[in-house]
């Protein structure tokens, strides 16, 4: 068995989500991520832009759609890789490396330039945004939830041109600052893809195939027939699979 897949998986909990990412595609949203590895005094938690995916074999998927959902898309990591996705960096707690990723804010303030520490400090979030501890908690539901987050072996897309590029945890739990963040993502930042970088168009039972086929031959019809074709042939049903994996 491969430790590692040649498909990267995003799964939701609600076929309208799919529908949606299939027909504009994937959206960036602010995520609540756990940074109190960093030793940060005044927060626990910073939000920032991105869409995860996951790199493990199909027959580790289960506890993995139990989870995130049981809707979604397997994705080429070629497609991955062009459109600027990244594996997470991974760090224990009482490593080294998560020593030296603290102290990474320290030479900021020798900088006298207002914007040359904008920067700094734009290039240091861009660098946390995509490092996790080993282990750690999410927040689900507004519950903190304890999760091995290595075992998910993460890749992200994080957007570089935004203006907002991080919220704390109080602005993220404010339902207008929140909406605003994210709305500004989907105008500037939406993650496209085309019909032959999708792998997998997943659903949880057999009998939500005809409603994701309807879907695509009347919604997706800008493509051509073939691509169409294509898009059909990768429609699976979680239920299916499991009993074979």
């Amino acid at each position: 068995m491969k430790p590692k897949s040649e498909t990267l998986f995003h799964f939701t909990k609600s076929s309208d989500v799919l529908e949606v990412i299939l027909e504009d595609g994937f959206w960036p949203r602010f995520c609540l991520e756990d940074v109190s590895w960093l030793g940060f005094t005044e927060y626990d938690y910073v939000s920032y832009p991105m869409v995860c995916f996951c790199d493990i074999p199909l027959s580790r998927i289960s506890e993995h759609v139990d989870f995130y959902g049981s809707f979604g898309l397997g994705m080429s990591k070629d497609w991955a890789e062009k459109n600027g996705l990244n594996p997470v960096f991974y760090v224990s707690r009482s490593s080294a490396t998560s020593k030296t990723l603290r102290k990474l804010n320290n030479p900021i303030i020798k900088l006298s330039d207002e914007d040359d520490v904008k920067k700094a400090q734009n290039t240091i979030r861009y660098i946390y945004a995509f490092t996790k501890p080993t282990k750690g908690e999410m927040v689900v539901d507004n519950q903190p939830v304890g999760k091995n987050f290595y075992q998910e072996s993460e890749w992200r897309y994080v957007p570089t041109d935004i203006k907002i590029t991080h919220l704390t945890r109080v602005n993220h739990e404010n339902v207008i600052k929140l909406q605003k963040a994210n709305e500004a993502t989907k105008k500037s930042s939406l993650l496209k893809f085309t019909p032959n970088d999708i792998k997998y168009i997943f659903v949880k039972q057999d009998s939500d195939i005809p409603r994701i086929v309807n879907f695509i031959q009347s919604k997706m019809d800008k493509y051509p027939a073939s691509d169409i074709k294509i898009l059909l042939s990768r429609i699976v049903s979680l239920e299916s699979l499991s009993a074979d994996i």
